[in-house]
């Protein structure tokens, strides 16, 4: 089992999840990050961290898309290990259906 980020991370991008890392696996695309599953030590206190409640075990039905998200651009994005300020309009996205269409696979800035 892994942790993996899922859809409603994207335009939230809230990043509180980042500071409690203890093996820093979180990647930063431009409007969402994602957890590299090969690094991920399963230990699950990204998850209670979340405010849009993005982060999953991979065990959850129907993740396994988002696993594939996950796995795929945590191998080109940079890692992040800073907490950053989220997007100015994060809580207007916060829940939002349908938000995939609005994913960017561009790269974020890391640290």
């Amino acid at each position: 089992m892994t942790y993996i980020v899922t859809e409603n991370c994207i335009k939230c991008k809230f990043m509180d999840c980042i500071e409690v890392c203890p093996v820093d696996c979180f990647y930063e695309g431009e409007n969402m990050l994602v957890i590299h599953p090969d690094e991920c030590i399963d230990c699950g206190v990204c998850e209670p961290e979340c405010p849009a409640e993005a982060i999953v075990p991979d065990t959850e039905p129907d993740t396994e898309k988002w696993l594939e998200v996950n796995t795929k651009y945590a191998t080109s994005w940079p890692n992040i290990t800073s907490k950053k300020d989220p997007p100015a309009d994060a809580e207007e996205w916060n829940g939002k259906p349908g938000k995939e269409e609005y994913f960017s696979p561009s790269p974020g800035e890391g640290t």
